[in-house]
């Protein structure tokens, strides 16, 4: 088993490490309805359940996305504890956000008391008021569905919604779209240049999207491109698998449509979905 990439983060915005996830495109205090956009791509849920488990395959070297609620670690790249199903970190926002939301919905649960803490770390790689006990906590809150959700709903609203809908608005099918996920999970919203905006108007540089006439292979070779440029940025980011051994592969067998069975790698390591 490879070692685990470091996620997505502020920093990579063009930021700084301060700087939140860019998290207004979608209340978190609306309801599913209000946020959700027809279901006829990657939010089918069928595909959307595709879709968490290929970003888990890369994130965590599983395919088992829903025991990632537990998961919590610092891996030394900077951003303090990175946790949760979506690499939420408690030096880049979203994982205060996700606590406060914790605490807005359960008021009194085991991670409430962290809340002033996540907020003095916010920006930094500190643990200062967090340990030794946060990553227990997190474990404990983890079991509690209420915290799952919290974590689905957050994950939804900062990355899921807003990619999935740039991906529909741009003429693009559920590979396209998934390919927009997976960039936004790594690399974080804004048009920092290797952000999500920056990958995408790198490739618009290049290729034109489906709704603005373009072909929809052409372009999205270019966001890939694109895509391994911004990686390739970073050390910890510089393994290209994820793109070279999965999302290239799909696209180059003509599968827009994300349709199973899909077989790639990641880090060296097989996956399969039937």
């Amino acid at each position: 088993m490879q070692t685990r990439p470091t996620r997505r983060t502020a920093l990579l915005l063009g930021l700084t490490l301060a700087a939140a996830p860019a998290t207004a495109l979608v209340s978190r205090y609306a309801s599913p309805a209000d946020a959700a956009v027809q279901a006829t791509g990657l939010d089918d849920p069928a595909k959307k359940e595709i879709a968490m488990q290929i970003v888990c395959s890369a994130e965590n070297s599983s395919l088992d996305w829903k025991a990632q609620y537990k998961y919590i670690e610092d891996i030394d790249d900077g951003r303090g504890y990175t946790a949760g199903i979506i690499g939420f970190c408690s030096g880049t926002g979203d994982m205060l956000e996700l606590v406060e939301l914790y605490a807005d919905r359960k008021p009194g649960n085991v991670l409430q008391k962290y809340l002033p803490a996540l907020r003095d770390v916010d920006g930094s790689d500190s643990h200062d008021g967090l340990d030794p006990n946060y990553t227990r906590d997190w474990k404990t809150a983890a079991k509690d569905t209420a915290f799952q959700q919290c974590q689905n709903d957050e994950r939804d609203r900062v990355y899921f919604n807003p990619s999935v809908s740039r991906g529909k608005s741009d003429g693009l099918r559920t590979l396209g779209q998934f390919c927009y996920y997976d960039a936004i999970v790594m690399h974080g919203p804004g048009n920092g240049g290797t952000s999500f905006g920056g990958i995408r108007n790198r490739a618009l540089q290049k290729a034109k999207p489906p709704a603005q006439g373009g072909n929809e292979t052409t372009y999205l070779n270019a966001f890939l491109d694109a895509r391994v440029w911004a990686m390739k940025q970073e050390e910890a980011h510089s393994d290209t698998s994820r793109v070279d051994t999965a999302q290239r592969v799909w696209l180059r067998n003509g599968n827009l449509d994300l349709n199973t069975p899909l077989d790639w790698k990641v880090y060296g390591d097989p996956y399969h979905i039937g």
